[in-house]
């Protein structure tokens, strides 16, 4: 069974949402993101992806203190991503409460680094972030494009021990248009038993089962749960 993953993405400490990462094209949903994310526990959700979009400008972390109280207030199992840049981003992240971190960026920028990270802090709590356009990665909170092609950095890190990775189709996220599946099916055909995690696009529950057909072991979705495409109570089933 395909594991969801709803997201709360951040800003000022807000909920909000953007479209293919533009963050002129914000929409805050809810100035509270403790009580969204006890709406997800309550609906029966296990795991949150919490992404501090702040942070991943600055590319330091700055919605730290969002991720202590949601960790504080709730059994879920929280992966926390951006702006996580340096072992002083990492450690501040998991002592307030992520399970596990997702780097994109430092992937890119400091491959030594991000390295030391799988070995220091083992494979199952390091998730590789894999954000793509037309195949080549972005960073810096999909700001900045980058020469690199997703499947060639992936198989990198998986043979230096990285299990789990999330993978976005940029110019699906926040389009509520489907997700990428080819894109995925690409992937998993290469590293078949990679734990890909699908982010991006999905707009209902058949975009969900599509992708559970397809062989992907996970999806984060954000939009398709705020503007209601996707409902608490079709999750609560799964």
């Amino acid at each position: 069974m395909i594991e969801i993953i709803p997201a709360i993405d951040l800003i000022d400490g807000k909920c909000v949402r953007l479209s293919q990462g533009d963050y002129e094209a914000k929409k805050v949903y809810n100035e509270d993101p403790l009580e969204v994310a006890k709406m997800f526990e309550g609906a029966g959700i296990r795991r949150l992806h919490l992404v501090d979009l702040d942070g991943a400008k600055a590319k330091h972390i700055v919605n730290q203190s969002v991720l202590e109280k949601i960790a504080s207030n709730t059994s879920l199992i929280i992966d926390f991503g951006g702006g996580v840049q340096s072992d002083e981003d990492i450690e501040i992240a998991f002592n307030s409460g992520a399970s596990m971190v997702t780097g994109g960026s430092i992937a890119i920028r400091n491959k030594e680094l991000f390295t030391s990270w799988i070995t220091k802090y083992g494979a199952g709590k390091i998730i590789l972030g894999a954000d793509c356009k037309d195949h080549k990665i972005a960073v810096s909170g999909w700001q900045e494009a980058t020469s690199v092609e997703v499947i060639p950095f992936i198989g990198d890190y998986n043979q230096k021990g990285i299990s789990k990775v999330v993978c976005t189709d940029i110019s699906k996220d926040g389009m509520l248009q489907g997700p990428s599946i080819d894109l995925y099916k690409d992937i998993l055909n290469v590293f078949s038993n990679l734990y890909l995690i699908a982010s991006g696009g999905v707009s209902c529950f058949q975009d969900i089962l599509d992708l559970e057909k397809s062989g992907v072991p996970a999806v984060i979705l954000g939009k398709a749960i705020y503007e209601n495409r996707v409902t608490l109570k079709e999750l609560s089933r799964r």
